[in-house]
This record gives C-alpha cells, structure tokens and sequence, in this order.
C-alpha cells in the first residue's frame, strides 16, 4: 500500500484495487446524496434551522465520506402569537419535505409541524370567537 502524504481529511491511499475503486465510488455516491438531502433541508428552514450534522465513514482511500446527516430545527411553538406559529410551522413543514427523496423520519416531522399548525389554528380561532363575545357582551352592557 502507498500512502501520499496528509491532507485535511488524513491519509490518502493510491493504487487502489478495482474493489476498493468500487467502494470509493459507492461512498461518492452516497456522500453526494446525504449531502444534497440535509442542504435542502437547511436551505428550505431559514431561520429555524439549528445547524447540519453529518456521520462519516472513512473510505479505503482514507477519504471522509457522508453517510448520514440531520439538520436540526427549532419547532417550538412562538409564544402568545398563533399567526407566527402558523407561519412557523408551515416553514418546517416545507423544509422537512424539502428534498427529493424524504425519508420516514422527514414525513414525521412534517407531521408534527401541521400538528402544531392545526393546534396554532384552533388558538388563533378560539381567541377570535372571545374577543367576538366580549364585543357583543360589550354592546349589550350599552344597552341596558
């Protein structure tokens, strides 16, 4: 085996065998498409992305490769304003279905963002229907 040097991702092997080449060009592969799914997450949240996280597997080339990723995000709900949770949520929503190929656990957190949207919605409307009541208790004190 020869090794040329250190780099910025540790030794690189040359004079791979035609099954290491193989391997290398899988982890390429994967490396490209973990990548690619966790940007369009982090492109599509904005402000309620948290950071991107990857888990590498060094190659026989003695290359990092990507082979999982997450990007975390902030899906608290905005306290006392149900208009920007909605917003908020609808955010997350779109950034958890962002990439091409969602995976099960980007289809849950799409879930819990239009379950915060519906518990936001029927915040927003309970709130518009007291403040309705209290107009109409309001006209009727006049009255009297």
């Amino acid at each position: 085996m020869q090794v040329s040097g250190v780099g910025h991702r540790g030794f690189i092997k040359i004079g791979l065998t035609p099954e290491e080449q193989r391997e290398v060009e899988k982890l390429r592969a994967i490396d490209r498409k973990v990548k690619a799914h966790e940007m369009a997450h982090l492109a599509a949240a904005g402000p309620y992305a948290r950071g991107v996280y990857f888990s590498y597997v060094r190659g026989p080339d003695g290359v990092l490769y990507a082979v999982a990723g997450e990007v975390k995000l902030d899906v608290s709900k905005v306290p006392n304003d149900p208009d920007a949770t909605i917003k908020k949520a609808e955010i997350i929503e779109r950034a958890a279905l962002a990439p091409a190929d969602p995976s099960p656990q980007d289809y849950a957190v799409a879930a819990k963002a239009r379950a915060m949207k519906m518990q936001a919605l029927m915040e927003k409307w309970r709130k518009e229907r007291e403040e309705q009541n209290q107009q109409k208790g309001q006209i009727l004190n006049i009255k009297v």
